[in-house]
């Protein structure tokens, strides 16, 4: 791989839904940008498995960032949805009450919610409960129609792409070794990848965002990773609720609870678990945490079943507060004490992705108190994503179909993804080829087959239009190869032998 070289007024460390709203938010002024993700593409770390939730701020404590930037962004994220061509559905969230006793924590939570300026807060009766959420267990839930959905990481995308489109530069497979101060106090930032260097430096790198503040001198920050697991229900189930369904949350716990999210496209999670861990890379599934997800899922909806669970997967916090003490500690949003122009964006965790867009500004304004920034004159604030095929009128399929013969060609049957949306996907503006890259673009190998089908196929089209041979087609970067190579036909031969003399021996038998 070619090495790099390059001077940047601005270096953002970290591709995460973060780094890329305050790339797409700097493209608005005259900057020259670059955003360092070691990942084969953006938005895989913490932003790419998280609940999807646009918050509304109720949850978090009273003065701090993360109640005034999660309020913020609730506020402003349909337009920036509508803006990037991302999807957002404002569905409400209940906070259930099991028992008498949990009434209490409802109007903690609400009077919090006041506090912090939530709109349309309200608690509600059994009778509301149940003609809001017919098949779910509770005596009163606290109501707020502000919470909405969406897809984080068709988010982290639109972000990236708006920024590259009005001109940030992305690197991706490039991971920071070391990160040192010039003589012209122009920091030197090594990577894997080659040499950049810049004047401010943005460490936007989610759970690793502790030990590239120590690159730069700063020693006093620690994150711990927390593990929450999730179970993904078949989009057939769909109807089991309507809303976001939480429970009261405990004190000291690093989440919110086991709790039930409809997805933007129709599933609905369970979870997530809330276990500190020691490994920041460790996305392990655990038999105990499955079955403890069940369980607790069927006290709020006792419909749940077994059978409706299409996968399971997990997610990392990057928490501040150690497990001795968990919960939650403020977003630090920081210039370095140590090292000028070094910013540093430690604890980002929920709300993050809600509050996105006002920690970007925040960022901003540090920078342009400095600087004095020029506004770019030819930002453009708009992005046009893959059209979804399945979700056009009949007429408009027709006209598709007319217009280019590969929209007729479905290729993933679960999800009723065409090749063309395969085609576009794997031909994004950010160069990323990897199958978990058009899966996050598509959702093709996202249905109840999980890629039995379609995996082959996308394969297929991977080596016939981009000219990709076997051993080059990847699951998601970083040598994740798939295939060694062709079998040559005297060893398909030799195969086909061997599996009808093992059928016909198990006939014998």
């Amino acid at each position: 791989m070619k090495a790099i070289n390059n001077h940047y007024d601005v270096v953002i460390i970290g591709g995460g839904v973060v780094g890329c709203a305050i790339a797409r938010e700097l493209s608005r002024y005259k900057t020259s940008i670059a955003v360092l993700e070691k990942e084969d593409d953006v938005g895989w770390g913490i932003s790419c498995r998280n609940s999807g939730v646009v918050h509304t701020g109720f949850n978090n404590k009273p003065g701090t960032l993360m109640a005034k930037f999660c309020v913020e962004g609730n506020r402003s994220f349909e337009e920036l949805c509508r803006q990037l061509d991302v999807p957002y559905k404002k569905i409400g969230k209940l906070v259930v009450a099991k028992k008498k006793e949990e009434i209490k924590g409802l109007q903690k939570l609400k009077q919090q919610g006041d506090t912090n300026g939530v709109n349309k807060l309200q608690i509600i009766n059994l009778n509301e409960v149940k003609r809001l959420e017919p098949n779910i267990e509770g005596i009163a839930a606290l109501y707020s129609p502000e919470t909405a959905i969406t897809s984080p990481y068709l988010l982290t995308i639109a972000l990236a792409e708006n920024a590259l489109d009005n001109g940030a530069h992305f690197f991706l497979n490039t991971e920071v070794k070391n990160i040192t101060r010039l003589r012209n106090y122009d920091f030197r930032i090594n990577t894997n990848r080659g040499r950049f260097t810049s004047s401010y430096v943005i460490n936007s790198a989610g759970l690793y965002a502790d030990k590239i503040a120590r690159m730069a001198g700063t020693k006093k920050y620690h994150l711990y990773p927390c593990r929450g697991e999730y179970h993904i229900l078949d989009k057939n189930v769909s109807w089991l609720i309507n809303h976001l369904i939480y429970p009261i949350p405990q004190a000291g716990a690093g989440g919110l609870g086991i709790h039930l999210t409809p997805t933007i496209d129709g599933n609905i999670l369970i979870g997530p678990s809330n276990e500190y861990i020691k490994s920041k890379d460790n996305l392990s599934i655990t038999s105990s945490v499955m079955k403890m997800l069940s369980s607790e899922a069927r006290k709020l909806l006792p419909l749940i079943s077994p059978g409706y669970i299409i996968r399971s997967y997990s997610g990392l916090r990057a928490k501040q507060a150690p497990s001795s003490e968990g919960g939650y500690w403020d977003f630090v949003i920081e210039e370095s004490d140590i090292a000028d122009n070094f910013i540093n964006l430690i604890g980002i965790e929920s709300p993050g992705l809600t509050a996105a867009q006002p920690i970007a500004k925040r960022v901003v304004e540090i920078i342009n108190k400095k600087e004095r920034l020029n506004s770019n004159l030819n930002f453009n604030p708009f992005r046009k994503g893959i059209l979804r095929f399945e979700e056009q009128d009949e007429k408009t399929k027709i006209a598709l179909i007319k217009q280019d013969p590969n929209y007729g060609e479905i290729v993933c049957r679960c999800e009723k993804v065409t090749k063309k949306e395969i085609l576009e996907a794997a031909n994004n503006p950010l160069g990323a080829r990897s199958l978990i890259s058009i899966k996050y673009r598509t959702r093709a190998m996202m249905g109840r087959c999980q890629g039995g089908y379609c995996q082959t196929r996308i394969m297929e089209i991977l080596r016939e239009y981009f000219k990709l041979s076997p051993q080059e087609i990847n699951l998601k970067g970083n040598n994740s190869y798939l295939l060694v190579g062709y079998r040559s036909n005297k060893e398909n031969e030799s195969c086909k032998k061997k599996k009808l003399l093992s059928l016909e021996e198990g006939l014998l038998v």
